[in-house]
């Protein structure tokens, strides 16, 4: 009996695709997050932890191996329709890059010097696949259970907005002071256990 399948291969296929994109991210070398230099360009990214924050213990690995976070960043004006091909993209991915650092520099429970990250330009009309692709092969904590790391202050008239739950385990960020929190830490932390054991 045959160990083929008889589906045949496609290269040009939407998840190989990203599966080739994804590869291309990991196979980065990890470096610290603090000292990603300017570059140009969108793509996707992941966020890795090496510290000894207690409940992050499970996936605290300096081979970089379970990310915490992953995410993208787009050319600016796709959302509204703007050229996604032109080449003067400006730097979203690293602006995206240096906004996240900013966000764990404020945390009182975390340091910058322990994170790392793998960043990839990608052509932009994969990097929302590749990002999916991503988010399920990983799961990773902070796109999943402590959701909030990637949110910007909320504009006027949304102060009423609840406090993210990334800003309840890791309370420093001004703006999110400012909103209240609907859960302890100690309830998401439960959570945290149970999904890093699973």
């Amino acid at each position: 009996m045959s160990d083929y399948s008889s589906k045949v291969f496609d290269p040009l296929d939407y998840h190989n695709i990203a599966d080739a994109v994804v590869r291309g991210l990991l196979e980065r070398m990890p470096q610290p997050l603090a000292d990603v230099a300017r570059f140009p360009g969108a793509g996707i990214y992941a966020l890795y932890y090496l510290g000894d924050f207690e409940p992050y213990l499970p996936i605290s690995d300096t081979d970089c191996s379970i990310p915490i976070y992953v995410g993208k960043a787009i050319p600016p004006g796709a959302r509204k329709g703007a050229d996604r091909f032109d080449p003067n993209l400006g730097e979203p991915l690293y602006r995206r890059l240096k906004q996240h650092a900013a966000s764990i520099n404020d945390a009182e429970n975390l340091q910058l010097s322990d994170f790392r990250c793998r960043h990839l330009r990608v052509q932009h009309i994969w990097i929302a696949l590749a990002e999916q692709v991503l988010v399920q092969r990983f799961r990773p904590l902070w796109n999943t259970v402590i959701d909030g790391f990637g949110n910007h202050p909320p504009g006027r008239g949304r102060r009423s907005m609840r406090r993210p739950r990334w800003d309840i385990i890791h309370p420093g960020r001004d703006w999110a002071l400012d909103l209240t929190p609907q859960e302890t830490a100690e309830d998401i932390l439960r959570e945290v256990a149970q999904h890093l054991c699973a």
